[in-house]
């Protein structure tokens, strides 16, 4: 699970990350409110976790009210060492899907992330089909196809695809496909990424002329018209 973490106390910030890195999530991590509010407002999360109080003239909750004004739906746990009736009032009115008090355990806010995780995905509608430009996906048959021509892929290779279309758009690191496609928490130092990833091409690029999918040097893939 990819989780935005914005918290200005160095502390705070690297113990929250410990944790979240452990169990396996992806955790980007800022310190002030301007670069909290870039990220939220440019790339997909999960979730975002972020801290009332940040500097730099861009707080919380203007980072919040932001999102929601954009029509992000994205679940927001506020944290805050304000922990008065009045500044909780004021972070869910904001648009906060939960607010939770420092000082605070990292189970309960391992609880906190996966109950408003749980919800959301409860909440809103299966997609069942992925397309980006003549490329298309059916996530029930499992089918692909490309300008009406269909596509065999093997399992593996359709799990590849179907996250790149998913974060369509966006640069794909090794660790977020490592982790999105083979479920690994480690890099097993092997080629196996890029071997998949040239198969893929074969198969969906090469035979059409105009490559949808591109490396990013240095960083990853990106799945683009």
């Amino acid at each position: 699970m990819r989780i935005l973490l914005v918290e200005d106390d160095h502390t705070v910030r690297n113990f929250i990350a410990k944790g979240l890195s452990e169990a396996g999530h992806l955790v980007e991590q800022v310190d002030n409110g301007k670069d909290g509010l870039a990220l939220a407002t440019s790339e997909r999360f999960e979730i975002v976790i972020l801290d009332r109080m940040l500097p730099g003239g861009v707080d919380g909750l203007h980072i919040l009210e932001t999102l929601r004004r954009q029509g992000n739906l994205t679940p927001v746990l506020l944290l805050s060492a304000l922990s008065d009736v009045d500044e909780k009032v004021a972070g869910l009115k904001a648009g906060a899907d939960d607010y939770i008090g420092k000082p605070f355990s990292f189970n309960e806010l391992q609880a906190r992330i996966d109950a408003l995780v749980r919800r959301n995905r409860n909440e809103i509608q299966p997609q069942t089909r992925l397309t980006v430009g003549d490329l298309e996906i059916d996530l029930l048959s499992r089918g692909v196809k490309r300008a009406g021509q269909r596509i065999d892929l093997q399992p593996r290779e359709f799990r590849l695809l179907e996250f790149l279309m998913r974060h369509a758009g966006q640069v794909v690191t090794r660790t977020m496909l490592l982790e999105g496609v083979w479920d690994y928490h480690f890099d097993p130092q092997t080629n196996v990424i890029d071997v998949h990833v040239s198969r893929l091409r074969q198969k969906i690029d090469k035979p059409f002329g105009r490559p949808l999918v591109h490396t990013i040097r240095n960083a990853g893939y990106m799945l683009q018209e």
